[in-house]
């Protein structure tokens, strides 16, 4: 997995970062996006455009936020590889992780 999301995004999901992927691999759950592992193409476009900085590459995750690489791939876990966020518009799904989270923001 290239890049994942981590904490500042919770509640937030500022959507730059869909804007700028080239290969719509950024997908809206219910309280943060999630990069999907095999459809990202590793390009970083992403990253620089997150107001909250929120995007790492894995192996840059700061260690507080290490639990969000496995929450990322968890997302995806019956979803599968459906090719492309667009299409499917916002998933009202979250990982335990992330559901289990209280109120970070107002969206």
């Amino acid at each position: 997995m290239p890049y994942i999301i981590a904490e500042p995004c919770v509640d937030v999901k500022d959507k730059a970062c869909i804007e700028e992927c080239p290969v719509d691999c950024i997908y809206e759950g219910g309280r943060m996006l999630y990069i999907h592992p095999d459809e990202c193409v590793d390009c970083g476009a992403c990253e620089p455009v997150c107001p909250v900085e929120a995007i790492f590459y894995e192996d840059d995750t700061p260690d507080q936020w290490s639990e969000y690489i496995t929450a990322n791939v968890d997302f995806f876990d019956e979803l599968g590889s459906p090719g492309g966020a667009t299409k499917l518009g916002k998933i009202d799904y979250d990982p335990p992780l992330i559901k289990e989270l209280p109120p970070m923001a107002s969206e």
